[in-house]
Parts: structure tokens; C-alpha cells; sequence
């Protein structure tokens, strides 16, 4: 899909680019939105790193699992820090495995991919977390460490070393991490319009279990959000009220389309693909239909004579009426050849490295695309863009 509106509109253009000057339109906010994935999570730094080049300044960001990782590290650091503290971050939790092919071909590389998985499963991710010692079945029954086969106090360390909390609570950028309540199983969101937001939230959202330990918090006990939904693009969309226009940039790691599995180590990659990646574009789809009703309602509201301005029914419907542009530019990590079942906790410094550039890669193309650089605000709906895609 390379752009869309609503039914009702035309595709925008899909020339070269002449539009001189990057970055949002003029009273735009931008959202960033950060799917969970584990080690693929570089790819959404180096997504980064390319809007921060275009121009593209988020005033808020969502996110789930590593993404709330990432968001925190470029809402808790100045401008000119945020991409050093992710390169930092994710240079760091990738140090313990370093191997490099020999041979080269996808069959090596994914040898080395389940080994450095492998080894990052039994000894644990520097600045991340380490194994539990003795193991979670002989801890003591309902204590801490009886919960989850790793220790998180590293991933702790490297948040507070990170990352200023100070300044993520303070600074301007609103910062909404997802977690699960674990006994009510409820959806949660800690978001620094309301709350103050530490360590402890950011971990929650990425505390998936059973690897990694619940965090309590408030009496409390959560796990990883992406337990019930990957993606924070609805509670994006329903708690802005979409007043404001908004320029929303939603990467996600794992990809919904896939080609059928011809192994049991290809069901298992296929099932974690379908299971996060939280089907995006069938949400985006509704909301798009939604707001355009919404814009439809405040046009018609506006057309009714002044007797019938105060109407039960006219002021309800204003109330739920909205008038913002809302523009959604999807960028989607594509597997490669070479990436196995483990593709998400595969540590190793080159697959690090290459989801980094890819996500670059990808993101420096998306803008550069004819049809987002001539993008206007969308006037009768919502915009949506596949970044990742090639226009039509």
C-alpha cells in the first residue's frame, strides 16, 4: 500500500520528491510508536537515528517490551544524546557475543544466529540480565526469584546509568510505557502525563515471562504488555482524544505476512510473527474509518442552525466529533533469508548491528519517497503510508 486516505480519496502522488524541506508539517505533533521484539529492537534505533536526521522530533512516544526500552532512552536524554545513548545501549547489551561469518551464505549465518542465542540463553545478555543461580525451580516457592529463569538487575543498572529520569519526566516529551496487571490480566499504561515514571515502569513493559521477573509496582505485581497487545497505536489513538493533528510513526518488528512454514522451527518463528505482530494494519483501518466519520460529524454539527446548536443529540455528537489530520507512516522490519525462530533474543553484535542499519536503511528510503515528501494533511480522513513498501 503505498498511501491511502479514506475510500473516498485518491492516491497521493508517487513521483520524485520535490518538496525541499523534511520534517512535520506545521502544527503537527509527532508520535512515535514502538512495537516489542526483543534483540530486533535495534532496528527501531536505527529508525531513530534516520528521523532524527530528517528533522522529526517526537513529542511523544509509545512503547511496548524493548520499545518502551528504546522510547525511554530517547525521551531521558537531551536532543544531540538520544542516538549515542541507544548506539551505548545496544553496543553494550551485544559486547558478550561477537562472532563474525567465515564462509559467508544464509545457512552459516543462521548457524550463528542459534548459537548466539543459544549462549545468550544459558549465560544471559550483558547489561540485560544473567541466570538465576540456583535456577527458578528450586528457589523458594512464591519468592521473587522463583518467577522467572533470569535476574533483570543489570537492565536496571544500565536504566539508571541511561537514561535521566529527570529530565523524561520533565522535559516536554510525553512518554506512555504498556504493561499487563498480572491478576486482573488488564491492559495497563503508565504514561508521564499522569504518572511519574522510573526504572520499574520500563521494565514492567518489558518483563515477559516466564524469562524475565514480574515488577511490582504500587502493590502491584506486572508483566510485559505485549502479553496482551504489541503495538501502544491504540491506546495512541484513543486517549489523544485526536484533537491535536498528529504525525504518527508506527515500527514494528515483526511482520504479519510471511510464507508458509516448512519445518517445526518455521511454525514456531510463524506463530511468534502472527502473535506480535498485533495485527496492525486491521486496527489502522478501523481507526481510519472511525475519524472519518468523527470529522464528518463536526462538519455536519457545524451546518445546523443556531435553534438546533443545543440539542441533547447536537451536543453529543460535537463532543465525540474531532477535526484533527491524522497522518500514520508504518515502517514493518522484514525477515531476512538468513533469521531463525530465535531472531528476538539473538544478542550476537552482527545481527545487532545489521537490524540497526536496517531499520536506517529502510527509514532514510521511506522519506525520500515521492509520495511522502508531497504529502499533505489529509482533509476528509486519515493518511496512511507503508514506508516499507515500494509506491504502487
Amino acid at each position: 500500500m503505498a498511501s491511502a486516505e479514506t475510500s473516498d480519496d485518491t492516491a497521493a502522488s508517487t513521483g520524485a520528491g520535490t518538496d525541499p524541506a523534511p520534517g512535520p508539517k506545521p502544527g503537527e505533533q509527532v508520535v512515535l510508536v514502538l512495537q516489542g521484539g526483543g534483540a530486533l529492537g535495534a532496528y527501531q534505533a536505527g529508525a531513530f537515528e534516520a528521523l532524527a536526521e530528517a528533522g522529526y522530533s517526537p513529542g511523544w512516544i509509545a512503547g511496548i517490551s524493548i520499545g518502551a526500552v528504546n522510547a525511554a532512552l530517547i525521551a531521558g536524554n537531551p536532543p544531540e544524546r538520544r542516538v549515542a545513548a541507544l548506539r551505548e545501549f545496544w553496543e553494550g547489551v551485544s559486547s558478550g557475543l561477537l562472532q563474525q561469518p567465515v564462509l559467508g551464505g544464509d545457512g552459516e549465518r543462521r548457524l550463528l544466529n542459534q548459537s548466539a542465542a543459544w549462549l545468550g540463553s544459558l549465560f544471559g545478555v550483558p547489561g540485560f540480565f544473567t541466570p538465576r543461580v540456583p535456577p527458578a525451580v528450586l528457589q523458594w516457592q512464591g519468592g521473587r526469584a522463583a518467577l522467572s529463569h533470569y535476574d533483570t538487575a543489570p537492565l536496571r543498572a544500565t536504566l539508571e546509568r541511561l537514561v535521566d529520569f529527570g529530565r523524561l519526566n520533565g522535559d516536554g516529551i510525553r512518554l506512555s510505557v504498556g504493561t499487563v496487571d498480572i491478576e486482573s490480566g488488564n491492559f495497563a499504561y503508565f504514561d508521564t502525563l499522569r504518572d511519574r515514571i522510573g526504572p520499574d515502569h520500563v521494565m514492567a513493559s518489558g518483563a515477559l515471562p516466564p524469562g524475565l521477573p514480574p515488577v511490582e509496582i504500587g502493590g502491584r505485581a506486572y508483566w510485559d504488555g505485549g502479553l496482551v497487545s504489541n503495538t501502544p497505536l491504540n491506546y495512541v489513538l484513543e486517549v489523544s482524544g485526536n484533537r491535536a493533528d498528529m504525525c504518527i510513526f508506527q515500527v514494528d518488528l515483526f511482520s504479519a505476512h510471511g510464507e508458509m512454514p516448512q519445518t517445526i522451527l518455521d511454525v514456531e518463528q510463524r506463530e511468534k510473527e502472527i502473535r506480535y505482530s498485533s495485527r496492525t494494519r486491521l486496527n489502522t483501518d478501523q481507526f481510519r474509518q472511525t475519524q472519518t466519520m468523527r470529522r464528518a460529524a463536526r462538519r455536519l454539527v457545524q451546518k445546523l442552525p443556531p435553534g438546533l446548536r443545543d440539542d441533547p443529540d447536537a451536543v453529543s455528537l460535537e463532543y465525540w466529533s474531532c477535526n484533527a489530520a491524522v497522518t500514520i507512516a508504518h515502517l514493518i522490519n522484514r525477515r531476512r533469508p538468513h533469521q531463525t525462530h530465535s531472531m528476538d533474543y539473538d544478542f550476537s553484535r552482527l545481527s545487532v548491528e545489521e537490524h540497526w542499519q536496517a531499520g536506517r536503511d529502510d527509514m532514510r528510503r521511506g522519506l525520500r519517497r515521492g509520495d511522502w515528501r508531497q504529502r499533505q494533511k489529509p482533509e476528509t480522513g486519515v493518511a496512511v503510508f507503508d514506508l516499507t513498501r515500494d509506491p504502487a
